[in-house]
């Protein structure tokens, strides 16, 4: 499998976003808050030039978790006919050897039920109790410590 990993813009993500977490939605529902800031970072996984998954990582804190350095994890889909090769699980560990540089403490995001164990298998934890996102479905906040550098 031929891939790689490089820095997208937010609005690069929309391609992959769209048919995965908004279907039926309007394009702009891809424009999730916080995608335009600074200290926000989108990655795109390329199969043979073709984008195929994507992530977005975001400086953001989580009243759950008490950290200095916290960084959500969102938007992260990948092209329903590419999944189940693992390519998710190179945008993650490409997205924290990232951040790892940025001094980030802890790695948070709000995983649908759905996709629970996946991020169980990539060392996450569930903290709190299961919510609710209209429209969306059924969440838990998952996070995952990082040892300071």
């Amino acid at each position: 499998m031929n891939y790689y990993i490089q820095q997208i813009t937010a609005k690069e993500t929309h391609t992959v976003r769209h048919p995965i977490l908004r279907p039926g939605k309007p394009i702009d529902s891809c424009d999730f808050e916080g995608d335009y800031l600074e200290t926000t970072i989108h990655f795109g996984l390329f199969l043979d030039s073709k984008l195929a998954g994507v992530v977005t990582f975001m400086k953001n804190n989580h009243e759950l978790l008490h950290f200095k350095n916290q960084y959500q994890l969102r938007g992260m889909a990948i092209l329903k006919k590419f999944q189940g090769r693992g390519l998710g699980n190179h945008l993650i560990i490409h997205g924290e050897e990232f951040l790892k540089t940025q001094n980030m403490e802890i790695l948070w995001c709000n995983a649908r039920e759905i996709a629970v164990n996946f991020y169980e298998r990539n060392g996450f934890k569930i903290i709190g109790e299961a919510f609710t996102i209209p429209e969306i479905g059924l969440h838990y906040v998952m996070y995952k410590l990082f040892e300071p550098r």
